[in-house]
C-alpha cells in the first residue's frame, strides 16, 4: 500500500496510477477486518464500497470528478443512507432501514466520497464512553481496556485505527470533540446550523451538530466545506457561505479561561496543556486570561435541555410503526411499555425519565425554564470574551481515556466528563479538538479551540499553524 499522509496527496497518487481506489478499498476492508476486536463498525457495506470504488476511479480518469473522489468515509450509525440499515446503535431500531439519505451525507456522495460503514456509538448518542452500545463498546486503538470516549466513538476509532481516510460523528455536548481526545485525532463541532441535521436522527435538536473527524485538519477542514451549506429541509440550517481563511497566529489574541484550568483537571492534562501554551507563546501567539463565569452551571443546563429534549424526540419510538415491537402483549398500553422498556438501554430510560421529569407540570418554571435563562448567559459569557479575544484554549476533557467499566455504575461522575465541551453545545459556537504531541502520560491529551458564532474558517486556519507546532 502506498503512504500518504493526507487526501490531497492520496489523490495525486491515484491520479498518477501509483493507486487505484479498489486497491485502497480493499485495503481499507481487510484492515476492518484484521482489527474487528475495536468495533468500531456496526455494519461494513464491503460490496457497495467496491463497486462505488470502479465508478469514482472511471470518473477520475474520464476528468470529471468530486472534490472528495476516492476519499474513504465513516459515518456514524445515527445518520440515514437510503436503503441501508439506521440503528443508532439501539435494539429498538434493530432491523431498520434508512428510507432517505442525510443532506451531509448526501453531499459526501455529491463529491464522489465512498461510504465504507456505518461506526458504532452510544445508543440515540447518549454517552460518553461509547459502552451504552446495543453492539457492546468500541475499545480505544491506543490501549484496548480502556474506552474511545462518547457518543461517537466508533467513528473516533476507525480514523485513529486507520480504517477509513476520515469519519463524520455528531456532538450534542462533545461528543465528537471528547473522542477525539481519547483517542488522539483531529475532531471539529462546527457553528449550529452550519451542517444540515436533516436526516440526523435527533437526541437534542437544538444541540446536534454534525462533523468531522480526521487526522489532519486539512482533511476535517476538507470534509466540513464539503457539508457545510443551508439546507431548505432543516429549519435551523444557517444560510452561510463556508469560505477558507487565512489567518496567521501573530495576528491573533487566544483567550485562556481560568475556570477550565483549576481545580478537577488531571495533573498530566494540565502538564500537557501548559506546555503545549509554552511552546506557542514561543512561537508569537498571544495570550490573554479571561473569564467564563458561568462556567459551572453549564453541565446542569446541559443535562436539564438535552434530556428535556430527548424525551420529547424519542416518544416517537413506541413499537407501533417501526422498529422493536414486544410480543405476547395484552392490550396496547401494554405494547408501548414493554417495547420501550426492552428496546432502550438503561442511560437511555435515565435520560428520558430525566427529561419528564424536568418538563412535568410542577417542574417547568423550576428546571426547564431557568436552564433556558442560564444557557442565554452561557452564551453571553462568549460573546463578551470574544470582543476581547479571537479564540479560546482550554482542555478538551478534565482528563485521559479511562478504562472500560470503570465509570459504567455512576453517571454523575460521566456526566462530569464533559464538562469542557458542552459549553460550545450551549453557546452554538464551534469547537475543535487538536492532539497534544508532547503528553506526559500513555494516553492521548486533547487541546480544544473554541471560535466566535460562524468563525469556523478562521477557526481552521488557525488550527492548522497550532497542529503544526504541537
Amino acid at each position: 500500500m502506498v503512504s500518504y499522509s493526507n487526501f490531497s496527496e492520496k489523490l495525486a497518487l491515484i491520479k498518477s496510477g501509483r493507486l487505484t481506489l479498489s486497491e485502497n478499498v480493499d485495503f481499507f476492508l481487510q484492515k476492518i477486518r484484521d482489527n474487528s476486536d475495536l468495533n468500531a463498525y456496526n455494519f461494513v457495506f464491503e460490496d457497495a464500497a467496491k463497486k462505488r470504488a470502479l465508478e469514482v476511479e472511471a470518473k477520475i480518469k474520464s476528468g470529471n470528478f468530486g472534490k472528495l473522489a476516492g476519499l474513504v468515509v465513516a459515518i456514524k450509525d445515527v445518520l440515514s443512507l437510503k436503503d441501508n440499515p439506521l440503528t443508532c446503535s439501539s435494539k429498538i431500531l434493530k432491523d431498520f432501514e434508512a428510507v432517505y439519505t442525510a443532506t451531509a451525507v448526501q453531499k459526501l456522495l455529491d463529491e464522489d466520497a465512498i461510504i465504507i460503514g456505518k461506526t458504532n456509538c452510544d445508543e440515540f448518542a447518549m454517552g460518553s464512553s461509547n459502552e451504552n452500545s446495543a453492539f457492546g463498546p468500541a475499545l480505544n486503538p491506543v490501549d484496548k481496556d480502556y474506552v474511545p470516549g462518547g457518543s461517537s466513538g466508533g467513528s473516533a476509532v476507525a480514523v485513529a485505527a486507520g480504517l477509513c481516510d476520515v469519519s463524520l460523528g455528531t456532538d450534542t455536548g462533545g461528543s465528537i470533540r471528547q473522542p477525539a481526545s481519547y483517542c488522539g485525532i483531529v475532531g471539529m463541532k462546527p457553528t449550529y446550523g452550519l451542517v444540515s441535521r436533516f436526516g440526523l436522527t435527533a437526541f437534542a435538536s437544538s444541540f446536534d451538530t454534525i462533523g468531522p473527524f480526521a487526522n489532519n485538519v486539512e482533511d476535517a477542514e476538507l470534509l466540513l466545506s464539503v457539508i457545510a451549506g443551508f439546507d431548505e429541509n432543516d429549519s435551523t440550517s444557517v444560510e452561510h457561505q463556508y469560505t477558507p481563511d487565512e489567518k496567521n497566529l501573530d495576528e491573533i489574541v487566544i483567550g485562556l479561561p481560568k475556570e477550565y484550568f483549576g481545580e478537577g483537571t488531571d495533573e498530566e492534562v494540565n502538564k500537557s496543556l501548559q506546555e503545549a501554551i509554552s511552546t506557542l507563546k514561543n512561537n508569537g501567539v498571544k495570550f490573554k486570561e479571561i473569564s467564563l463565569p458561568h462556567t459551572e452551571y453549564t453541565i446542569a443546563t446541559y443535562y436539564i435541555l438535552t434530556t428535556a429534549e430527548a424525551s420529547s424526540n424519542l416518544s416517537r419510538y413506541d413499537g407501533a410503526r417501526y422498529g422493536y415491537r414486544s410480543e405476547n402483549v395484552a392490550d396496547l398500553a401494554e405494547m408501548y411499555e414493554n417495547s420501550r422498556s426492552e428496546g432502550f438501554g438503561d442511560e437511555v430510560k435515565r435520560r428520558i425519565m430525566l427529561g419528564t421529569y424536568v418538563l412535568s407540570a410542577g417542574y417547568y418554571d423550576a428546571y426547564y425554564l431557568k436552564a433556558q435563562k442560564v444557557r442565554r448567559l452561557i452564551r453571553e459569557d462568549f460573546d463578551k470574551a470574544f470582543e476581547e479575544v479571537d479564540f479560546i484554549l482550554t482542555p478538551t476533557t478534565p482528563g485521559t481515556a479511562f478504562k472500560l467499566g470503570e465509570n459504567i455504575d455512576d453517571p454523575l461522575k460521566m456526566y462530569m466528563l464533559d464538562i469542557f465541551t458542552t459549553s460550545a453545545n450551549l453557546a452554538g459556537i464551534p469547537g475543535i479538538s487538536l492532539p497534544v504531541k508532547n503528553v506526559t502520560g500513555k494516553m492521548p491529551v486533547g487541546l480544544q479551540l473554541f471560535g466566535n458564532r460562524l468563525s469556523d474558517a478562521g477557526l481552521f486556519a488557525a488550527a492548522k499553524q497550532i497542529f503544526s507546532l504541537l
